[in-house]
C-alpha cells in the first residue's frame, strides 16, 4: 500500500471518528454549546478551573470566560466556589449533573466506536487496534482535551 492510501485510508477513518464526535455534541445541543461542552470536559479530565483557565483554554477574554461560567452555573452544571480565604479566587467545579452530562458524550462516542469495531471481523478489529495504537504512539504528544473532540473518558484517579 503506497503512501497516498495510506493517507486515504487515514482520512477516512478520521472522518468516521469526527462524525461520532459530532452526533454526541448533537445530542446535547439543546443544553451546552460547543464551547460549553469544552470547559465541562476540561473540569471532568483536570478537575476545578479557574475563570481564568477556562479563557486560556478557549483563547478567549477572561470576561467571556466568567459570562459562559455564569450560564453553566445557572444551568446547574458547574458550582463556582470562592476560596475562604480570597473572595476574589474563584474555583469552577462540576456538578452531579454537569459530570452526567460529560459521561454521557462520552458514552455514547465510546459506544458508537465499540459498535464500528463488533461489525468487524476478529483479525481486522486486531489489526485495527494495533494500528491505532501504532498511530495514537506516533502523534505523542499531539493529544488535545478539546471536549468537542475528546473520545477518552476521564481515569479512574485523575481529578474532577
Amino acid at each position: 500500500m503506497g503512501d497516498e492510501e495510506q493517507l486515504e485510508a487515514a482520512l477516512r477513518a478520521a472522518d468516521v471518528l469526527m462524525r461520532v464526535a459530532a452526533r454526541s455534541v448533537m445530542e446535547v445541543e439543546d443544553t451546552v454549546t460547543s464551547p460549553q461542552l469544552r470547559v465541562l470536559v476540561l473540569m471532568a479530565r483536570h478537575g476545578p478551573q479557574t475563570p481564568g483557565d477556562v479563557a486560556a483554554e478557549l483563547g478567549i477574554h477572561a470576561s467571556n470566560a466568567t459570562r459562559l461560567s455564569d450560564k453553566l452555573v445557572r444551568a446547574g452544571l458547574v458550582e463556582r466556589r470562592e476560596h475562604p480565604a480570597d473572595r476574589r479566587y474563584v474555583r469552577l467545579t462540576l456538578t452531579r449533573r454537569g459530570r452526567r452530562l460529560v459521561e454521557h458524550v462520552i458514552g455514547h462516542r465510546r459506544q458508537a466506536i465499540a459498535d464500528v469495531f463488533a461489525a468487524m471481523p476478529p483479525e481486522e478489529r486486531e489489526a485495527a487496534t494495533r494500528a491505532f495504537a501504532a498511530f495514537a504512539r506516533a502523534a505523542s504528544g499531539d493529544a488535545d482535551d478539546d471536549g468537542r473532540f475528546t473520545l477518552v473518558p476521564p481515569q479512574p484517579g485523575e481529578p474532577g
